[in-house]
């Protein structure tokens, strides 16, 4: 099937394999390192694997050092069953053009707050603060400069959008200044910790529970595109969008982005 896999080898058979492979056949080993390793003698897979560790880490490099344990039968990275948790997720874009009207920030805002949630309730872990952040366009010396972030605490974590969206549109309100030509926006949520894991805050109101809504969104979403379920605080027409028409279509993971064939 095209596939060789080097445990099922014995240690003879593995060894007439390396001898019949060209060193630059190793990932990592390009033109130069090729010609630099052919003056030491070694031209094949398997003079590179019988070669002195040390040699090749003081000649070539501690990578390449790895690659001949590795080559041994030495593992040498770790390899991680599932990534870690994100301690922050950040969701920020330029505007396709400056904006100045606040409606316009709100909907940006909102819009970056979907998205981080949407990662947020993937890895099954609640926020406790909201930052949010705006500026104007920094390279632009005609345009009078502003920038200011602000961060929200929750009273209780979640990974709610439509309660994120409150947090962060509060936060939005205070640090918005008119007469400016915003450029940029972001949002963060930030001190996460897993949803397993929730505290409950004394005197405090109990927050609407909407797991069932939110799963909806994210199952519409994920087949349908992003945004084919969304609040109406993040807005229809968006002037202020990044411009995406060089964008490399989704031809793995749209429907509607596949390649079409006359």
């Amino acid at each position: 099937d095209g596939v060789c896999d080097f445990g099922q080898l014995s240690a003879d058979e593995l060894t007439a394999l390396f001898n019949r492979i060209e060193v630059n056949e190793v990932w990592g080993v390009g033109r130069r390192l090729t010609e630099k390793l052919a003056g030491m003698g070694i031209t094949t897979v398997r003079a590179l694997r019988d070669a002195d560790p040390t040699l090749i880490r003081r000649e070539a490099s501690v990578v390449l050092e790895r690659t001949v344990r590795e080559l041994r039968g030495v593992s040498c990275l770790a390899l991680e069953d599932v990534a870690p948790n994100k301690q922050q997720i950040m969701s920020s874009r330029s505007f396709g053009e400056t904006v100045t009207a606040r409606i316009d920030l709100e909907q940006a805002v909102s819009t970056y707050i979907a998205r981080a949630a949407e990662k947020l309730r993937r890895q099954r872990s609640l926020a406790n603060a909201v930052q949010v952040h705006i500026r104007t366009n920094p390279f632009s010396e005609r345009q009078p400069q502003y920038q200011r972030g602000i961060i929200v605490p929750l009273t209780q974590a979640t990974s709610d959008t439509m309660r994120l969206t409150q947090a962060a549109l509060w936060g939005l309100k205070r640090i918005f200044r008119p007469g400016f030509a915003y450029q940029k926006a972001g949002v963060m949520l930030m001190d996460l910790h897993s949803e397993n894991q929730v505290q409950g805050v004394l005197f405090a109101a109990a927050a609407p529970a909407r797991p069932a809504l939110m799963d909806v969104i994210d199952r519409a979403n994920a087949r349908w595109g992003g945004g084919t379920l969304k609040l109406a605080a993040e807005g229809v027409k968006k002037p202020w969008q990044m411009k995406r028409e060089r964008v490399t279509p989704s031809y793995t993971t749209r429907w509607d982005e596949l390649p079409r064939v006359n």
